[in-house]
């Protein structure tokens, strides 16, 4: 299950079509019945979680808390139990990407919102782009599941 929680009020953002494009990506990869959580809120609430887990005090765009914290890059989860159909959650600061994406990206929020969706739900499965051949793996991932979003 997908589970959406738009806490901010200040962004006016239709959260059913992030929904529909969440549903696309897992179902691409498998993972149609396992949980995501995804956590629409402001630059400061994003703070205080970016602080609290990465140290960094200052606002972001996009956090991801993997279920399974082990899982390496291109790896299948293999559930146990119930419990482990898990991916995790996603925390995406609107405030941010409102402002972010026309001045760093030149696109529009609702333009940004997958390409976000797509990274997040890379670093639940173990992605990451700390060394440049990283990034690489884990930009060509995230191009395959934008390309289930936009081609269907």
């Amino acid at each position: 299950m997908i589970l959406i929680k738009n806490e901010q009020e200040n962004i006016d953002f239709d959260s059913s079509t992030l929904k529909k494009q969440a549903e696309k990506i897992l179902e691409h990869l498998g993972y149609q019945d396992f949980d995501l959580g995804i956590l629409l809120t402001t630059n400061d609430e994003i703070q205080k979680y970016n602080r609290e887990f990465r140290k960094k005090d200052k606002p972001t765009d996009i956090l991801s808390f993997p279920y399974h914290t082990e899982l390496k890059a291109g790896d299948r989860i293999k559930p146990e139990v119930e419990e482990d159909k898990n991916l995790g959650d996603i925390i995406i600061s609107l405030e941010f990407v409102k402002k972010d994406a026309p001045e760093r990206w030149s696109q529009t929020l609702e333009e940004r919102m997958p390409i976000l969706l797509a990274h997040g739900i890379c670093h639940l499965l173990g992605y990451d782009h700390i060394k440049d051949e990283d990034y690489q793996i884990m930009k060509k991932q995230e191009e395959t599941l934008l390309n289930q979003i936009f081609d269907s």
